[in-house]
This record gives structure tokens, C-alpha cells and sequence, in this order.
């Protein structure tokens, strides 16, 4: 048994409906249950102790190991990290036949408690609570209502509650889109249609923080830091906020509340991590969520994916399905019954509700879909459709905002973006899992081409097996030649060189000639590498994970011939 990590969650998360705090441990299975029952003890005693009395404690048990978690008042999540590692301490001592001893540290635990206490924060918490409006907080800042009806203060400058207009404090609708692949496409639809409604969207997603088509900052933004900027952003009417995985896991949600949440799917990325081993308990992570929707609200659920129609059962709030089986039996009884659904119907995207069934707007028309080539597009454009009907959108703005998308790295970037170089094909996109990558070569493989190159690499958070799975995802391309990048922004553990030659060995296993496989140590240069080696006709294929503004500039620079004296 061994404490791996301790973290705050400031927000609705996988163990907790709140703030707290939890610590991840390692525990061999004949220790897991006497290890979680003497860490019970401790922390009941410690939380006791310190006056927490009417605290939570909850507890995930996973292969190798389990979370352990306490809840905690926001004002004191430094505290409650210092609690729960005692609480653990404790048990450690205590198993191991040790006496441990409570009284020791509770006084300098008081005493971290009672500086990090801010009173006036919680009064302005309560007051806000007491009006129905939200209440965010971070480090930093504290503030009430969203969007156009939010007001914002240091945290350490708090008013006093009476002294706020609450007049002029009130919320906006608040979208959440969370699933393995498709959530930034998803959000950048959903925005869209927001704008043909004449509303102002504010966007947070995995490369940008997006304000009425501003841009106010480039990076990942798709955790509770990048939600709780937009969401204090006085020109934001509606926010469409996508929501990681690892947000979730790491902090929680930044808000309690949301008028609606979408899932686009479920599928092998990132299992292994904070104990997540299977596709059911990642749909357990992403449906958090869910948790958070108003009773009045909706969640959209995909129908073609069995664990969230596992998981559905568990969602209180009415569930909207998309589906691009025409037969699904889930969707059919669900219709049945008098639920809503998105369905394709001859070419077109079909919203049924109330036992009315409207047209949206055709396959065709929508940019992203490739015609329909793009499956996992359209089933993105019907999961938009979703969640801009659980927002009230007209059906006019929804079409509107699908037609006005395009495939390019200005409305989409690095998300299927189809351009010309001389002859040469390339698309570029984000694919950086199996599932994405099957997705994106539905496109590719219709694609006319001479030849066909792909440009593989993966973070060095994943497991061989999954590494080899990305290779073999990439060879049903049946590419004549592969360019295997390494990250090194990304290594997450792993020596230089560890992926590339995982990389590298399987897809000489798979029968590509030696000659036909090449290495580079950056994006850059493996693109560089990829337009050395095209010629008119060619198909590029290129995964940009970290360097998609050079690699845009590179093609739009480079001419033929010079990448091969490079």
C-alpha cells in the first residue's frame, strides 16, 4: 500500500457532488478492504476532530488501487489534502499495527484550517445560493451569476452580500459537451448555430477560449479554469463549454449547474489513468456531467454506444439520444414513449420531439459531414442538434450553423482540414486514438489518390498496447509510406525514442517495407519529411498534435523540391 498522489477537487467530480479533497493509493487486493475500512476510521476521527462533522467521505476501489475522498468547505481544500493525508497516514500506521494518535497534528491542522478560512466567501456563496444564482471560485477570484448577469471580485475584496445589485445578477444557459472524440468540432457547432440565433456564444475547448469570435487565448482550455473564464465574461449570453476527462478527474467541474450536457461517445483513450481501466467506468467519468443538469434540462446521449445506453438508467434528468442506425431499438421505444431523439431520415437530419418530427437540414449541406462520408461528422452535427434544442435554438438557426462550418483551419482548425499543396491532397486533424483515427480514415480512404502517406505519433501517457493499437488503427489506410514522430512534449514518462520505436516496430510487423518508413524527432520535421516525399496525386494524411500553427505556416510556405534539400 503506498500514497501516489493527493489533489484538491474544487468541484463536482467522479467520487463527490462538491468541493473536497481525495488521495490516490496503490493497494494489493488482499489488503483493499482492511486498508479502506482503517482509512474510514481515521478520517471519520480526524474529520470529527477538527469540527467537519457533517463531511462525506467516498471511496472508489479499482484494479491496483483505490481513491479515497473527503468533502470539504471551499474555503479549506489546502486543509482538507493535508486532512486526508493523515487520515491515510493513519491507517498506514494502523494496519501495520501501529497506535496512531489523532491528537498529534490536530492542532496545526486547525490552525491551517482557520487561515485558509474566508468567511466571506461563503456568505457571498450563500447569498448567491439564496437567490438562484451561481457562484464560482478559484484561487483568485470569486464571483456571481454568468455571462451577462455576472459580477467578479478578488477574493480577498469580497463585498458584503448586501451591498451586491443582485438585480443585475443573473445566469446564462450553460451547455456542457464532454465524450472521447468530437467534442471541439461538437462545440464549435453548437456555437455557430448560437450565433445564427443572434446570441453571443462563449467557447472553451481543447485549443482556444473563444468570445463572440474573439479569440482571448490559444491552449487547452477544456477544464474548469477555461469554463470559469468564459463564464465571467460579461458579453457571454450562451456558453457551450467542452469538458475533459481529465478536468474532471483532476479538479471536478467548475459549476454545479448546467442547463444541458451532451456525451458524443465512449471509446479506449487514456485507460489507466486515476484508475479508470474500462469503457464503463470512463462512461461514469464523462457522464459527471450529467449530474449537474437541471431537473428541467436535458442530457443528449449517443444510442450507438452500449455503455452509455448502459449508463442511461442512471441519468435524472430527460435524455435526448442521436443515433445513426435508423433502426436502433433504444431510440425507437424511447420515441415511443414520447422522448426526443435525432435520427438521419433519406439524407436528412430529423428532430423528433412531442411527436413531431422536423427536418433540420440535409447531410449534404453540412461541410463537416464530407457529403456523409464523415460518419462520426454527422453523428457530431446530430448530437449539436441535441443539445442547441435542449437550449431552445430555433430550428433555423440550427441549420444555419451547421451550413456555416467549413473544413478549414479557420472555422475548424486542425479537425479534418482538407487543402490543396501543389497537387497534393492533405488532411490534417487531431485524431489521437484508434477511434479517431478509424473515423477520420472513413475520409481518407475516399479520398482519390496515387499514393497515400500517413504522420503517426503518440503522448507516452498510454500503454504499449495502446500504442500499437494507434498503428494498427493507422495501417487500415494501407499507407505506401508512414513517417513515425516523436513528441517530445509529450513524453509524460517515457524516455525520447519509446514511442517512435513502439510506433516504428509495429508497423514493419504489418508488412511495411523498411524503405517506406521514416523517423523524425518533431511534427515539423515529420511534415517536412511528407512533403519532400509527395508528388501531384499524393494523399497526406497528418496527425499535428502540438505544432499545428508552424505546420500550417510550413505548407502554406514551402514550395515543391525544397523539403527534400531540407
Amino acid at each position: 500500500m503506498k500514497l501516489l498522489e493527493s489533489r484538491r477537487l474544487t468541484g463536482p467530480n467522479l467520487l463527490l457532488d462538491g468541493p473536497g479533497a481525495v488521495v490516490e493509493v496503490s493497494l494489493e487486493p488482499d489488503e483493499a478492504e482492511a486498508a479502506v475500512a482503517a482509512w474510514r476510521q481515521q478520517a471519520r476521527r480526524i474529520l470529527d476532530a477538527v469540527g467537519w462533522q457533517g463531511e462525506s467521505l467516498a471511496v472508489r476501489l479499482f484494479p491496483g488501487g483505490a481513491s479515497l475522498a473527503i468533502s470539504a468547505p471551499i474555503d479549506a481544500l489546502y486543509a482538507a489534502t493535508e486532512a486526508n493525508e493523515w487520515a491515510w497516514a493513519a491507517a498506514e500506521a494502523g494496519f501495520a499495527g501501529g497506535v496512531p494518535d489523532i491528537k498529534v497534528g490536530r492542532d496545526a491542522l486547525l490552525e491551517a484550517i482557520a487561515q485558509e478560512a474566508n468567511p466571506d466567501l461563503l456568505a457571498l456563496r450563500d447569498a448567491a445560493a439564496a437567490r438562484g444564482a451561481a457562484f464560482l471560485s478559484d484561487g483568485s477570484l470569486a464571483s456571481v451569476g454568468l455571462g451577462t448577469g455576472s459580477q467578479t471580485w478578488p477574493v480577498d475584496e469580497l463585498p458584503d452580500p448586501e451591498s451586491v445589485d443582485w438585480s443585475a445578477v443573473h445566469d446564462v444557459p450553460v451547455l456542457l459537451v464532454t465524450g472521447t472524440n468530437g467534442k471541439t468540432t461538437t462545440v464549435r457547432l453548437v456555437a455557430a448555430m448560437v450565433n445564427a440565433a443572434g446570441k453571443v456564444p462563449g467557447v472553451t475547448c481543447t485549443d482556444r477560449i473563444e468570445v463572440a469570435g474573439e479569440v482571448i487565448e490559444k491552449g487547452d482550455f477544456s477544464g474548469p479554469g477555461g469554463a470559469r473564464t468564459v463564464l465571467r465574461d460579461r458579453r457571454v449570453e450562451v456558453a457551450v463549454l467542452e469538458t475533459a476527462r481529465g478536468g474532471i478527474l483532476r479538479r471536478g467541474l467548475a459549476l454545479g449547474r448546467a442547463d444541458a450536457a451532451l456525451v458524443t461517445n465512449i471509446a479506449e483513450d487514456h485507460l489507466g489513468d486515476y484508475g479508470i481501466h474500462d469503457l464503463p467506468a470512463l462512461a461514469a467519468v464523462k457522464l459527471v456531467i450529467a449530474r449537474v443538469v437541471k431537473p428541467d434540462g436535458r442530457v443528449v446521449l449517443n444510442a450507438d454506444v452500449p455503455e452509455l445506453v448502459t449508463a442511461a438508467g442512471q441519468v435524472a434528468a430527460p435524455v435526448i439520444w442521436f443515433t445513426l442506425d435508423p433502426g436502433n431499438p433504444v431510440v425507437a421505444s424511447h420515441l415511443a414513449a414520447g422522448g426526443e431523439a435525432i435520427s438521419v431520415e433519406d439524407g436528412t437530419l430529423v428532430l423528433d420531439r412531442g411527436g413531431e418530427r422536423t427536418p433540420v437540414v440535409r447531410v449534404e449541406e453540412i461541410p463537416v459531414a464530407f457529403g456523409g462520408t464523415a460518419r462520426y461528422n454527422v453523428a457530431n452535427a446530430m448530437a449539436a442538434v441535441g443539445l442547441a434544442a435542449a437550449a431552445g435554438l430555433p430550428v433555423e438557426a440550427m441549420a444555419a450553423g451547421l451550413r456555416r462550418v467549413e473544413n478549414t483551419p479557420e472555422d475548424n482548425p486542425g479537425r479534418a482540414n482538407l487543402f490543396k499543396w501543389y497537387g497534393v491532397r492533405i488532411l490534417l486533424d487531431y485524431a489521437h486514438n484508434p477511434h479517431g483515427i478509424a473515423a477520420l480514415l472513413d475520409i481518407a480512404k475516399a479520398l482519390p489518390a496515387k499514393r497515400r502517406l500517413i504522420v503517426l505519433g503518440q503522448a507516452g501517457d498510454r500503454s504499449d498496447e495502446a500504442i500499437r493499437d494507434l498503428a494498427r488503427a493507422a495501417w487500415e489506410l494501407r499507407p505506401d509510406h508512414v513517417v513515425v514522430k516523436e513528441l517530445p512534449e509529450l513524453l509524460r514518462g517515457r524516455q525520447p525514442g519509446e514511442v517512435p520505436v513502439l510506433l516504428r516496430d509495429e508497423i514493419l510487423r504489418l508488412g511495411i517495407p523498411p524503405a517506406e518508413l521514416e523517423r523524425a524527432e518533431t511534427e515539423l520535421e515529420a511534415v517536412r519529411k511528407a512533403l519532400g516525399w509527395a508528388q501531384p496525386g499524393d494523399l497526406l494524411v497528418l496527425l499535428v498534435h502540438k505544432q499545428r500553427e508552424k505546420v500550417l505556416e510550413l505548407i502554406r510556405t514551402a514550395r515543391p523540391g525544397e523539403e527534400k534539400k531540407a
